[in-house]
């Protein structure tokens, strides 16, 4: 709920609680003196006129919206009654502020303040206080005419500062929480944004740049069928990439990251991976296992990373693929025996390792692993587990 619309709901139950309880209080303060110049009569019709108004104003308050003409009229009736002091209030409890006339007075004027705006609430209060004072006089006090003037005056500014003061904060908070709810929507476009580049970038590193460089180095020879196979499917990833601009898997932060349930069976992924590099030697033991498909395809495709880079950097090398599952727990590991390389030495703006497996794991809440020292081959682990 915005904070005006909960300081709205304040300052209608408050008023309305307050009213009832002033016309409980007041109606045993007034009728239990009642000693000349007191009009017993009178006394009678003005509390149940008061008390009965009490009800009316507090149901009206919840329930209707007129706000503007029910502060009237409880002004009108405190005025009035303020007027009558001579006739309502004995003249042995008039002095020290504290008759029954005196607190319907007092809440009158807090109430205003936080029914009306400024403009309307302090007027309204100096109302009372001029009659209060009036009345006071009339009943020949005017030391308590003075006196309470006064304080209803205080009230009024005071009661006016401190209504206005939590207007203004409700409305400072629900504009700063605008604001807060600007920027993280801000930020988590600009975070879809760069994931949905960072997604095309490793699409584009797998696909056309990693065609290219093993046909530079190589790796394949002629017109060979891999090689129109392996082109025909990189044009169709950039024809995807240039035509909806979207990623073949961007995870959104709305969205299930794991794909909704449905799985796929890794082994079978990789042996469809495996069966596209014919030319790689390459020792496989896949156990069957069941993943997420968005988990699966994360996989192959750091795997199709890792593999690509035996072509690319250790033509000849003899490579292993392992797959296994420990209880939740996943793994696949591509080793070679190949030159090996310094993990170190890896310039930070290269995208193979950084993006095309440990980012792509990252994705799916997995984490990589390379080990590799020169003359000693290298060894990636894939690992993904469905235990938070």
């Amino acid at each position: 709920m915005p904070a005006a619309s909960a300081l709205d709901w304040v300052f209608t139950v408050f008023p309305a609680m307050l009213r009832l309880t002033c016309a409980v209080a007041c109606a045993l303060a007034a009728l239990a003196v009642r000693t000349p110049p007191v009009s017993t009569p009178l006394l009678v019709v003005v509390v149940t006129l008061l008390t009965g108004w009490s009800l009316l104003f507090a149901a009206w308050m919840v329930w209707r919206d007129a706000r503007g003409l029910v502060m009237a009229v409880d002004i009108g009736l405190t005025v009035g009654t303020c007027l009558l002091i001579r006739h309502l209030v004995a003249s042995e409890v008039l002095p020290g502020e504290v008759s029954w006339v005196a607190i319907q007075a007092s809440t009158s004027v807090i109430i205003a303040q936080f029914v009306l705006p400024m403009s309307r609430s302090i007027p309204a209060g100096l109302l009372v206080a001029a009659a209060y004072g009036l009345g006071a006089h009339l009943a020949g006090n005017d030391d308590e005419a003075i006196g309470h003037l006064v304080t209803l005056t205080v009230q009024t500014g005071a009661t006016a500062a401190l209504a206005n003061v939590a207007r203004r904060s409700s409305r400072l908070a629900d504009a700063a929480f605008a604001g807060y709810q600007q920027a993280a929507g801000a930020a988590l476009s600009a975070r879809a944004a760069r994931e949905a580049e960072r997604q095309q970038n490793r699409d584009l590193h797998d696909t056309v740049l990693s065609t290219l460089t093993v046909v530079g180095l190589g790796g394949v020879g002629g017109q060979t069928p891999l090689l129109r196979k392996r082109a025909a499917s990189d044009l169709r990833t950039l024809a995807a990439l240039a035509g909806s601009r979207e990623p073949a898997y961007v995870p959104s932060p709305a969205a299930d990251p794991l794909g909704g349930g449905r799985v796929i069976a890794l082994d079978q992924r990789l042996r469809l991976l495996l069966g596209r590099l014919p030319e790689l030697r390459a020792h496989v033991t896949l156990e069957p296992c069941e993943v997420p498909a968005p988990v699966a395809e994360a996989i192959a495709h750091s795997a199709a990373e890792a593999l690509s880079n035996v072509l690319r950097h250790a033509p000849g090398a003899t490579a292993s693929v392992r797959l296994t599952r420990a209880g939740q727990a996943v793994s696949v590991e591509v080793a070679d025996d190949g030159p090996g390389f310094d993990p170190e030495t890896v310039p930070r703006h290269r995208y193979g390792l950084r993006e095309s497996v440990h980012g792509r794991m990252a994705t799916v809440g997995g984490r990589a692993e390379v080990e590799s020292a020169p003359g000693r081959g290298t060894r990636i682990r894939l690992e993904w587990s469905d235990v938070d």
